[in-house]
């Protein structure tokens, strides 16, 4: 995981889905090593007014509630961690974003109190794994996905160069769990070329995906020995290839790839597909900005 200061965040609003993913961030910490913050985003200065009085509001006391019942919900299941809540006075999305630049791994719930059922996945969860500064994963799947009782990562690898970030997660996470890493690539055939662009040779794009897949692993690999590695290359659309592997998994990796919708910053379509649909907890990795160069004078 980040480094060891930061802790491993986990959001929770009370419902069933925040307790679940609870209970999954609070192993995840314990298997890192990592001080648990449970936070809950409440705003209820703006609807019960901040009057002096004896006794506090109704909204105020309901919100400390989730965080403490959380927190010795989190203590009774691992005694070990450092367990830490608050509740946090700003909108949900604008809240954990912030707490994503101090944290290690933001968990969130695939879906809160506010959703309607018939939604794939909260629009809270999605618009922060889209815009977070650190590692987000969304709890859900089925329940030997939830158990990981698979023994298995999934990663997806579609541009080693923006997916490095996502590469070494998932080989940490891996190595963490003693489990066997699968690291897929899917591929497709490329269109029929032209008399000025000639079709590829027989199996070129396979080969080429080949490659791709060896520059992506090569140095996670090396850092990692001990990792059990299985490469696979599939051919298929990478969302639809990834989401299907995803059954057999204890947990999905991509990449963010973010961008730019009508709805502001997204996930790419393999995040955001495997987001939705995937049947097992999926971490989507932002690759770290490059610093800026200072200008010489």
């Amino acid at each position: 995981m980040g480094a060891m200061e930061h802790p491993l965040t986990v959001g929770t609003d009370g419902s069933d889905a925040a307790f679940r993913s609870l209970d999954w961030a609070v192993d995840e910490a314990a298997r890192h090593g990592l001080p648990l913050r449970i936070v809950h985003a409440s705003r209820w200065e703006r609807y019960e007014g901040t009057a002096p009085g004896p006794e506090r509001p109704g909204e105020q006391v309901l919100a400390e509630n989730i965080v403490e019942s959380a927190a010795a919900h989190a203590r009774h299941r691992q005694a070990d961690i450092e367990v830490s809540g608050e509740v946090l006075a700003d909108d949900a999305v604008t809240a954990l974003l912030n707490e994503a630049l101090h944290a290690s791994v933001l968990v969130l719930g695939s879906r809160g109190l506010g959703e309607i059922t018939g939604l794939l996945l909260g629009s809270v969860s999605l618009t922060v794994a889209a815009r977070a500064r650190c590692p987000v994963i969304v709890v859900r799947g089925d329940p030997a996905g939830l158990a990981g009782t698979h023994e298995r990562i999934l990663l997806g690898v579609t541009d080693p160069a923006g997916e490095m970030a996502a590469v070494r997660f998932a080989f940490r996470e891996a190595e963490a769990r003693r489990c066997t890493l699968q690291a897929v690539c899917a591929w497709r055939h490329a269109a029929h070329g032209t008399a000025d662009d000639p079709p590829l040779p027989e199996g070129a794009d396979e080969h080429r995906a080949s490659a791709l897949l060896d520059t992506a692993l090569a140095e996670a690999s090396a850092a990692h020995p001990e990792v059990r590695v299985r490469r696979a290359l599939v051919e298929g659309p990478a969302h639809k290839v990834l989401v299907h592997r995803a059954a057999a998994a204890d947990l999905l990796v991509v990449a963010a790839q973010r961008r730019r919708g009508h709805f502001g910053l997204q996930p790419g379509r393999v995040a955001h597909t495997a987001l939705c649909h995937a049947a097992c907890p999926v971490a989507v990795v932002p690759q770290p900005a490059e610093p800026t160069p200072r200008r010489r004078d």
